[in-house]
């Protein structure tokens, strides 16, 4: 008697944690990378006699490495397969972090943060996609909001390790912390050796006897090519598929939701110290508030890594956006009040937006069909660094002129902006095949379903 079990309705195996932590690696090292110059910077400046230009070039060079690595990393992922590039940002974390070590300039220093950026930008398409097309339907919400998690791991140990490490590394201790990216990376290069092509790739490509063989390794001798839900035969979209047509629509919603959920994020978690400042915490409660944010952003993404697909991916994006931004607007009202309510406020803030961050890799990986897959979580990721670095920059000059309450109305607006987009555009893709949910035709049989404007409400 065959097989007629889905591959997406397996239980969760070895591979597949494996596979999560060979992935989840990436975004470990991404918070760690990101995180660990801002502890090195002080002690960098004046080695390097630095600029306050230099600086700030500096500071953002990883964030600029992010949006062409992004880009490069979506193509190329969707051109030469998971696998290949699945090995390139490991690579360059190991090179440029040693590298670091033997700096003389701010423009060498410049260059290798550039180039560390474009590893980050690359990690996001490439092991997103690879986890997604092997993981069970019902393990790849929790799953790939787990990647949110561990990158706030990340930034957490390298502000521990960085802290240790100038504390007890000599004068040159500020080398020490920039280089120990170079361990992790090969960790993680170490960890992923042994990993399989994507069959859902290989049979975009035609590879049909590569990718049977390798659904065999992984899902047992009973299992084929019939046990993958997945069309036989290429679509024949290429990457200007994200531009038009009813993906066109899909990547628009994705920019736009992750642009506003991580501009006040970044802005937030950048300028803590300074923006509670403004709401009248200083000393003790400015240092236990920043660290108070920092850990309930954290619970705020295992909170909703729970509820994923108990929620289902529409209602918790829009709860998270509701409630978040009611939590800023009442910031900018309650700007002048009791310490304890501000707190409170920002607390909720960081708990509540804990939805749209971790749906942040979940959407853009099950809307979009294996071909274009990558590079939509690629433009995902550079489009919204664009935001994110042009919302952080403005953030001290609009505290200066604007005020701490316009400021904050500002954050509410971009988020209830992320609200409205959602509303209009955001699909249920909770307990569906991978084909179906990025399935256009499965989006025009659905409205069809739905009479009149209601289907606006529910398209997929």
């Amino acid at each position: 008697m065959s097989n007629t079990v889905s591959v997406e309705d397996v239980p969760l195996n070895r591979f597949h944690r494996l596979l999560t932590v060979r992935s989840g690696g990436g975004s470990f090292v991404d918070g760690y990378v990101l995180s660990i110059i801002g502890i090195a910077m002080m002690k960098v400046s004046p080695a390097l006699g630095l600029t306050a230009f230099w600086e700030g070039l500096i500071a953002a060079s990883a964030l600029i490495g992010i949006f062409f690595g992004g880009f490069i990393g979506g193509a190329l992922t969707d051109r030469l397969g998971r696998r290949m590039l699945y090995f390139v940002g490991p690579t360059l974390f190991v090179v440029c972090s040693v590298a670091q070590y033997w700096v003389q300039s701010g423009e060498m220093l410049f260059a290798l943060r550039f180039l560390n950026g474009v590893a980050v930008g690359i990690e996001y398409p490439v092991a997103t996609a690879f986890l997604v097309e092997f993981l069970p339907k019902k393990n790849r919400g929790p799953c790939l909001a787990t990647l949110t998690i561990l990158w706030f791991a990340g930034a957490a140990a390298a502000y521990m390790i960085g802290e240790a490490l100038l504390h007890f590394g000599g004068p040159d201790a500020w080398r020490l912390t920039l280089a120990s990216t170079a361990v992790i990376g090969a960790l993680l290069f170490l960890v992923r050796m042994g990993t399989p092509e994507s069959p859902r790739w290989l049979i975009s490509k035609g590879r049909h006897a590569e990718a049977e063989a390798i659904i065999r390794k992984v899902y047992g001798p009973d299992f084929g090519l019939d046990n993958l839900p997945e069309q036989a035969e290429s679509k024949n979209l290429s990457f200007f598929n994200l531009l038009h047509s009813g993906y066109g629509k899909r990547m628009a919603f994705v920019t736009i939701f992750w642009t506003c959920s991580v501009i006040p994020v970044f802005a937030v978690y950048a300028f803590a110290p300074k923006v509670l400042d403004a709401l009248h915490l200083s000393g003790k409660w400015a240092s236990y508030g920043s660290v108070a944010i920092t850990l309930l952003f954290v619970v705020g993404c295992i909170i909703a890594t729970r509820l994923v697909n108990t929620l289902g991916r529409r209602k918790l994006l829009l709860q998270s956006f509701l409630w978040s931004g009611l939590a800023l607007l009442l910031l900018g009202l309650l700007r002048d009040g009791p310490s304890m309510i501000i707190l409170l406020m920002f607390g909720a803030y960081a708990l509540f937006i804990g939805g749209a961050q971790v749906l942040q890799l979940v959407y853009p990986n099950e809307i979009f069909p294996t071909e274009i897959r990558a590079g939509a979580v690629g433009v995902g990721t550079s489009l919204s660094r664009i935001g994110a670095a042009v919302g952080t920059w403005l953030v001290p000059a609009s505290l200066q002129s604007l005020g701490i309450g316009t400021t904050m109305y500002i954050a509410a607006a971009i988020t209830f902006v992320g609200l409205a987009v959602s509303w209009w555009l955001a699909p249920e893709t909770n307990a569906r095949s991978l084909a179906d949910a990025a399935s256009l035709d499965d989006e025009a049989s659905q409205k069809a379903r739905v009479p009149g404007h209601m289907a606006k409400r529910h398209m997929l």
